[in-house]
């Protein structure tokens, strides 16, 4: 049954800014409304000739589950038509084809869909939903001998540059939205930016942006690791330039949330994995029963130690196949167990939940493995409706899911569970936390669930688990800092 979407005080305050800058960032967590909230200033955009059709970015999942349904579920979009450009050729173009008020596409799709437009345009506003996606954008307005200006594409992404082609010469009004603005530091909003001001506030050129603001560090011993950092005048200078075009919302501020619980589970390594870890860490080379594994660079040693803190090497990498989602395919088991402490201490999480489910996050393809083997009627989250479906209802006791697989777009986890365990550890803040909302006190007091969110880290001792844990709290900080000076008062 539809119903009438009214927009809360902080979302008629996102229309207003958003109509009066034009180009905007809205900073604004899981649970804050965005889909509605630029839908609602669509429509405003409308009324007054700013724009007559509109273009959302979007994940995969975004694109065909959360546009779609807000159009559907409210009286007040329901009048608007909206056509998904995913999935095949051919379905893409049906939806290009369609002409209609809101088109849907996936980042990856950019580069095809500038080709096969060849040089029409017609959404004269776009709404960059999880703006990161845009964070590598390296591009640069340039102006040539005869005065006339153009795009120079300078590296990083292929999808941000293809879009950039347009962003100002097509685009009258361009939004973005996410509540993880910098979970990688600071660098992470030049590329954001660009597309707000094509480089007014941060520096016509991503170079000139690191050269203004950054300096690089040698990290450790090894020569070859260097490490960019941000000057002290760095935080306060980027803030004030990105204030004019920016508003943090924060659910927090509004709703009465449940509290989250952090739990830090200290995993003991046996005296063997203690010994094969210090090997990899110290000599780059470890040879366990028989197999030879050693890592070429500093990144690969990293990789592999963090592997060992986790249980287990690969022996090659086929184990599963992985799509631009996270959603993973089963393979062939291709790697060698060096440690279970950490599956012993998830079943000892699994019992104490007596039944309720609970999530658990994953990186390595071995651990999925591990965990689907040692823990009855454990599930992986891939890319069939109903999995999800089965959670929400309670019948799956142990949902595995790798945070690029469960982030944005999904919805109602939190109706069953509200604990989660990282079974292993990333240094991508944005995936972290994007996992962790899925049941986070945001979703609860959505569902109206008043209970506290538990998340269990499983930490093997003496290695990088810890030191990524503190990293991840170190991102957190800064982004929470540049993201507080971003909001206003009243909201």
């Amino acid at each position: 049954m539809s119903k009438i979407w009214v927009p809360r005080d902080y979302q008629v305050a996102m229309r207003a800014f958003a109509m009066e800058t034009g180009r905007w960032n809205w900073w604004a967590g899981t649970g804050t409304g965005k889909t509605g909230a630029t839908l609602d200033t669509f429509l405003c955009m409308r009324m007054f000739g700013e724009a007559k059709r509109l273009l959302v970015l979007g994940t995969k999942r975004i694109c065909t589950m959360v546009w779609p349904r807000a159009i559907k579920q409210f009286e007040n979009f329901q009048h608007l038509t909206c056509a998904v450009a995913v999935g095949t050729p051919d379905q893409r173009l049906a939806a290009l084809r369609a002409n209609a008020d809101v088109t849907c596409i996936n980042y990856d799709n950019l580069p095809w869909l500038l080709e096969v437009m060849n040089g029409e345009w017609p959404w004269d506003m776009v709404f960059a939903d999880e703006s990161t996606k845009l964070k590598n954008t390296r591009v640069s307005i340039r102006t040539s001998s005869l005065g006339k200006q153009y795009i120079q594409i300078d590296g990083g992404s292929r999808r941000a540059g293809e879009i950039a082609k347009v962003a100002f010469s097509r685009v009258k009004v361009w939004g973005n939205g996410t509540g993880t603005p910098c979970g990688n530091g600071l660098g992470d909003l030049y590329g954001q930016q660009w597309f707000i001001d094509a480089g007014v506030a941060l520096g016509r050129t991503f170079t000139a942006f690191q050269e203004r603001w950054f300096y690089y560090e040698q990290r450790g011993s090894d020569a070859f690791a260097r490490e960019l950092k941000a000057f002290p005048h760095a935080d306060p200078e980027i803030k004030a330039l990105l204030r004019p075009t920016t508003i943090t919302i924060e659910a927090k501020d509004f709703m009465d949330l449940p509290p989250l619980v952090k739990n830090v589970v200290p995993v003991a390594l046996s005296k063997p994995a203690q010994k094969a870890y210090r090997e990899m860490e110290k000599e780059f080379f470890l040879e366990w029963k028989g197999k030879e594994h050693e890592a070429v660079s500093a990144g690969s040693k990293s990789m592999k130690c963090r592997q060992i803190a986790s249980g287990a090497l690969y022996v090659d990498e086929s184990l599963y196949a992985a799509d631009e989602n996270g959603v993973v395919k089963r393979g062939k088991t291709t790697y060698d167990t060096i440690h279970e402490a950490k599956i012993e201490a998830l079943l000892d999480i699994v019992e104490e939940a007596a039944g309720a489910p609970v999530l658990v996050g994953y990186y390595f393809k071995s651990s999925l493995d591990r965990i689907l083997k040692a823990v009855p009627k454990a599930e992986y989250f891939d890319d069939n409706p109903r999995t999800l479906e089965r959670f929400i209802r309670g019948e799956i006791p142990v949902l595995c899911a790798h945070p690029k697989s469960a982030g944005h777009g999904i919805d109602g986890m939190q109706e069953s569970c509200n604990t989660a365990v990282f079974f292993d550890l990333d240094w991508n803040l944005e995936e972290h936390e994007q996992l962790i909302e899925r049941i986070g006190p945001t979703r609860q007091a959505q569902s109206g669930h008043q209970r506290a969110v538990f998340i269990h880290y499983l930490l093997a001792e003496g290695t990088l688990d810890g030191e990524m844990v503190e990293r991840l709290e170190t991102k957190a900080s800064v982004q929470d800092s540049v993201k507080l000076a971003m909001k206003r008062r009243g909201l």
